[in-house]
């Protein structure tokens, strides 16, 4: 297990860690599932946390689900993740997805209607108004690209370190932390949409719960 003792608090909109107020008897071990193969492990690796563990299956977020039900039988991890979009599947799987997830005490990090929606947060204000994902990569290129870094959204849709180093760094814009301003926008967006129909929170993304927990974990 990782000796980190790392946790974050806000001060503001900013993020502070405490590393004094966090025991190592506290921490979780986290499984978190993904239904990506590429961007979302590479993005989850890249906190570096010995006590999680991630692993991913391309399947649709219901298949998803029903295999880490049984997964969890032969599993001992303190907290469990699954991660899906909802991309082209049916609301009625989705939704379904969404409700058995939490029924068997899985967390659900959903993205509608992709993961990158969440990245691209990190640099957009945006309102949450329906934005197809064909427009997340270009225009996470675009801002990209004015700090010399390249994501090949039509190729591995990996995430790099140095992609991930601008993500946690700070938005000379605003002054503020970009996972910090990401979270903000995320749940903002999120408050304007009925909890009961995910399906048709378009555009939304519950990735930030699951960042703001391993950031409880996180040295800078």
């Amino acid at each position: 297990m990782n000796k980190n003792t790392g946790k974050t608090e806000k001060s503001g909109r900013k993020l502070i860690y405490n590393r004094k107020t966090f025991s190592i008897q506290e921490k979780k071990t986290i499984y978190i599932y993904c239904g990506g193969k590429n961007t979302e492990p590479s993005y989850f690796r890249k906190f570096r946390l010995a006590n999680v563990t991630i692993s991913y299956d391309g399947k649709d977020p219901l298949t998803l689900t029903r295999q880490l039900i049984k997964l969890k039988k032969d599993f001992d991890f303190d907290e469990y993740w699954i991660v899906f979009d909802k991309d082209e599947f049916s609301d009625n799987d989705f939704n379904l997805a969404f409700q058995l997830a939490l029924r068997n005490k899985i967390n659900v990090a959903y993205s509608n209607q992709a993961f990158e929606y969440w990245l691209l947060l990190h640099f957009l204000d945006h309102n949450g108004s329906k934005l197809d994902r064909t427009d997340y990569g270009p225009k996470i290129t675009k801002f990209l690209s004015r700090m010399g870094v390249e994501y090949d959204y039509k190729g591995t849709k990996l995430i790099s370190e140095s992609f991930f180093e601008i993500l946690d760094s700070i938005d000379p814009g605003t002054g503020e932390i970009r996972v910090s301003q990401a979270i903000e926008r995320a749940k903002k967006i999120i408050d304007k949409f009925d909890h009961n129909n995910p399906a048709q929170k378009e555009s939304s993304t519950t990735v930030f719960l699951l960042v703001e927990e391993l950031l409880k974990y996180r040295e800078r």
